[in-house]
């Protein structure tokens, strides 16, 4: 797994929800949704997309939390409530990133995750996926989503 060419990498999408997060849930007795993001992902988004990282987010999620978050990181391609981000990323990503395949690497854990892990070059997965997601991602990182997993995968992108 480690002898994957990372430097071809210009676009690195993300899924939200057990990617940027660990994938819990706080919810309070008003019914107020909280995610808990990762401050060593934060940094390494914003560092990689101030030297020209392209980054994106399609998630299944939806709330101000991770529109919030994205803002802060500077993320400008941000698709929340999607479960079909194959369709995302082939009607309107791409083209308007102009990004081949070979190109892209996606961060997925879930099983609606598989379609796009499938035809993008790099495929990775945090270890606490979906058993069906590892099956068919190219690198597993050793962090957990929520807990600098795509940190890690920036920093192999753009070594320090």
């Amino acid at each position: 797994m480690s002898a994957l060419d990372f430097s071809k990498i210009k676009l690195l999408i993300l899924d939200a929800d057990g990617i940027m997060t660990d994938g819990s849930f706080f919810i309070s007795d008003s019914g107020d949704v909280f995610r808990r993001f990762n401050a060593l992902d934060g940094y390494g988004i914003c560092s990689a997309i101030k030297k020209g990282l392209n980054v994106a987010v399609i998630s299944g999620s939806k709330g101000s939390a991770l529109l919030h978050r994205c803002k802060y990181l500077g993320i400008t391609d941000l698709f929340m409530d999607r479960e079909d981000k194959h369709k995302v990323y082939t009607k309107i990503l791409k083209p308007k990133l102009n990004v081949k395949d070979e190109e892209v690497a996606f961060m997925g854990d879930d099983v609606y995750d598989i379609e796009l892990l499938k035809i993008v070059g790099f495929p990775i997965a945090v270890p606490n996926a979906h058993d069906k997601v590892k099956a068919v991602a190219k690198y597993i990182t050793k962090l957990r989503g929520g807990e600098g997993a795509v940190r890690e995968v920036i920093d192999l992108i753009l070594p320090i």
